[in-house]
Formats: C-alpha cells, structure tokens, sequence
C-alpha cells in the first residue's frame, strides 16, 4: 500500500461513561487520536449482502502500525473527519498480510452506536 492510499482523515472515539450514582452509566464519546487510514468496502460474499440487506455496510480499515493504532479496541469507534460518517470497529487491529507495517481492522458503517 502507498501512502496515497491512505486517504481517509479518521478520529478513533471511545465511550467514556461515568455511574451517575443511581446504577447508569452516563457518557459520552471522547476523541483518542486522528489517524490517515484506507477504506475498502467489502463486496461479494453471502455476510456482505446479508448486511447489505439491513443497510450495514462491512469493510476494512488500514492505518499505519503505531502504539497507538495497536490500542484500538473493539468498542472504540472510527469517525470520518471529512463527512462525520460514524463506523463502528468490530475486531483488535491485525498485522496486514498484504503491506507490511500497516494494520487492518474490520469496521462497519450504518449500524447504531
């Protein structure tokens, strides 16, 4: 992968909540970092257009491998700094097999957060 590819401004979020006392959680979304990522739709497969179906679009994010983009955690999710579209991470980064020295993590848009 080129630097190119990576063209997508990305904001990880996580959920900051707080007891307020009476047994709720009370919080809100909080910006960790702001990263250049790639974002691959996926298409083709029966899962891809079963999610299709409920309006769920899966895909594949790419960041370059840091200390930070090693802590993104399944319950964070990714926001695009551009458009404000909301993705949620469904999975810990992986090593890429394909570009080496990048991560990758599957991600969906259209689902609630």
């Amino acid at each position: 992968m080129r630097a190119g590819g990576l063209d997508q401004r990305i904001t990880i979020q996580r959920y900051i909540g707080v007891d307020d006392g009476y047994g709720n959680i009370i919080g809100t979304w909080e910006d960790q970092f702001t990263v250049w990522a790639g974002i691959q739709f996926m298409r083709g497969s029966e899962t891809v257009l079963a999610a299709r179906l409920s309006a769920r679009q899966p895909a594949i994010m790419t960041v370059r491998n840091s200390a930070q983009a090693r802590g993104i955690l399944p319950s964070d999710r990714a926001k695009n700094a551009h458009t404000g579209e909301l993705f949620n991470i469904r999975e810990q980064p992986r090593a890429s097999r394909d570009h080496r020295g990048y991560l990758e993590m599957m991600i969906e848009a259209g689902v609630a957060t």
